[in-house]
């Protein structure tokens, strides 16, 4: 036998991708827990895309704040700073994150991560069916769970999976079923999901094919319908679903920037997560296979304007992010040296020294 190399990233972007992101001002980062990678996505001075990359064990969830960002690896909460000052460049990057903080959770399933108002983490448990934040001492403190599930316990019985904020507050979530048993969501991944308010616990919607990624934006509750392969809005009012496109891939990771979406899609795996889906029927009935790219949809016009696909390594994506202000970022990663050497003091004031 003969040794094989494993595949390599590649990454090609539409015509017009590389101007949206300068346009935008901003950069991209995307983890796929598949390939135990996190990934940005910025601009070279020349103009060429940027890409850097550090390795984790199962990242999923990215959640950002002013100068930060947060990530869920598979059982710990990492908060990421960056240790550059405006218009301050190191080795041609814009932005220096450094995990400064990392909270272990255990193995919970963290999903969607959000900053309440006070910049706190609050965060979706999915294998505790809850929301919660760190806690002083202990894993992890619950502060909500659908009313439809009668205790604490990491048995995923819905798959609660996304959250949407607002005014710095849970005000919806999504989970792929109704169910208070064992990994109950299973065998209702077809047309039992459903979106509830968090102020309530009422139902807001149902029948959705494995609702992912709600959002707040524009006073618009948007979501991803990735068993459909459908991003679009639900009317709180009436509880419908209204599709402003069809994505062909399995869609987790949403983030707005102006007159944009930036969603995430995946090839589906294959098992039983992922079959009877009408995604796959829709697919196939277009002949055509499900992709793997990050997808910037215009919120206007419905059309995808600009894409990145994304094959070698990676086949699944699970959430994206945005970083504002940020041209060419960076990451410290926990394997090298480096992580030794770069060090931020926070220095008193000269006028609260203390002096012998």
């Amino acid at each position: 036998m003969t040794d094989q190399k494993p595949p390599a990233l590649e990454l090609n972007g539409s015509r017009l991708f590389a101007t949206w992101l300068k346009n935008a001002g901003v950069s991209l980062a995307f983890t796929t827990y598949q390939a135990g990678k996190v990934f940005f996505i910025g601009l070279q001075p020349d103009g060429r895309l940027s890409v850097f990359e550090r390795t984790c064990e199962r990242p999923m969830g990215l959640g950002t704040g002013p100068g930060r960002f947060w990530m869920s690896s598979i059982y710990q909460l990492w908060r990421f700073e960056n240790f550059l000052n405006p218009g301050q460049m190191q080795d041609g990057y814009d932005a220096y994150y450094v995990p400064v903080s990392g909270h272990t959770t255990g193995d919970i399933d963290i999903h969607d991560i959000h900053e309440d108002a006070e910049g706190d983490p609050i965060f979706v448990a999915t294998r505790f069916n809850c929301l919660a934040t760190l806690s002083q001492r202990g894993s992890f403190r619950e502060i909500w769970r659908p009313p439809f599930i009668d205790r604490l316990a990491a048995e995923d019985r819905c798959h609660l999976n996304g959250m949407a904020m607002q005014d710095g507050r849970p005000a919806y979530v999504t989970c792929l079923s109704r169910t208070n048993v064992f990994e109950g969501w299973r065998d209702k991944r077809r047309d039992g999901g459903v979106v509830l308010d968090v102020a309530s616990g009422e139902m807001v919607a149902e029948g959705l094919s494995m609702p992912h990624s709600p959002r707040i934006y524009r006073d618009k509750l948007w979501m991803l319908q990735a068993g459909t392969g459908e991003f679009g809005t639900i009317n709180v009012n009436t509880g419908s679903f209204e599709p402003l496109c069809f994505l062909p891939g399995f869609a987790r990771g949403l983030v707005f920037m102006g007159d944009y979406a930036v969603i995430g899609l995946s090839r589906p795996r294959n098992n039983k997560t992922f079959e009877g889906l009408p995604l796959n029927e829709r697919l196939d009935a277009a002949g055509i296979s499900a992709q793997c790219a990050i997808c910037i949809v215009n919120l206007v016009s419905g059309d995808i304007e600009h894409r990145l696909e994304i094959g070698g390594i990676v086949e699944e994506i699970y959430d994206v992010a945005l970083l504002p202000g940020v041209a060419r970022p960076m990451a410290l990663g926990f394997r090298s040296d480096e992580i030794r050497l770069k060090i931020k003091p926070e220095a008193l004031p000269e006028a609260t020294m203390i002096l012998n």
